[in-house]
């Protein structure tokens, strides 16, 4: 269960400990991979491998944790750069460099103040795109979904993004997403947490379990479109 109140209120640990968890969920699974699962395409970035996928998110990581925030350091460009520069390496030198990244990550984003908690969730929805390329069940869940469902709730908020009330499957609470409801009445969700993470982060729905949304078109969800 997720109180409503807990997603008012900052929790400056709780990107940590969702990166940690996926880590040690994530990193065991890549490890046990042969080396041509790697050169799938992922369906949540379709323009990426998975190899090329977590060269993003290990880079991303490793410039949160070195505080290397020049210019446009998230941007598409920059992205394609860390992701050439780690062309060359061994995948098991990417994996190593993402295992880094997650157990030294939460720290600085701690300190951040709250600018820097959508990596945190960016690098768990990345995981769930490699699980999905993998054809690994629950490629969106598993032991950080209630981290991530927090932090989901308090990003969408802070965006004003199109208020959503969701009544969740495999939930007790509903989730409160997006800015204050003002003219426009709040959408209505009703369908499993899994599936509210993919249009959430504009990932495919085919194949997901059924759902009902009204009240908003589904690309109006995606908080990182």
């Amino acid at each position: 269960m997720i109180p409503g109140d807990a997603h008012d209120v900052r929790d400056p640990e709780l990107p940590g400990l969702l990166l940690r968890t996926e880590r040690d969920a994530l990193i065991p699974l890549l490890r046990a991979r042969p080396e041509g699962d790697f050169a799938r395409p992922t369906a949540g970035c379709p323009a990426w491998t998975v190899r090329e996928l977590l060269a993003h998110c290990s880079a991303a990581l490793m410039r949160v944790v070195e505080s290397r925030f020049e210019p446009g350091v998230f941007s598409p460009e920059a992205n394609d750069r860390d992701i050439a520069e780690r062309g060359d390496w061994p995948t098991a030198r990417v994996i190593d460099e993402l295992e880094r990244g997650m157990t030294e990550a939460g720290p600085a984003i701690a300190r951040a103040g709250g600018v820097l908690d959508a990596v945190a969730l960016g690098e768990w929805v990345h995981a769930g795109d490699v699980r999905e390329a993998f054809g690994e069940a629950g490629a969106y869940g598993g032991a950080g979904l209630p981290h991530a469902l927090t932090l989901l709730v308090r990003v969408s908020r802070e965006r004003d993004h199109v208020p959503l009330h969701a009544d969740l499957d495999d939930l007790d609470d509903p989730l409160r997403l997006g800015g204050v409801p003002g003219d426009r009445p709040p959408a209505r969700y009703i369908g499993g947490a899994a599936t509210l993470v993919r249009l959430c982060s504009g990932r495919p729905v085919a194949g997901a379990t059924k759902y009902e949304l009204v009240g908003a078109e589904e690309e109006e969800l995606n908080l990182f479109g």
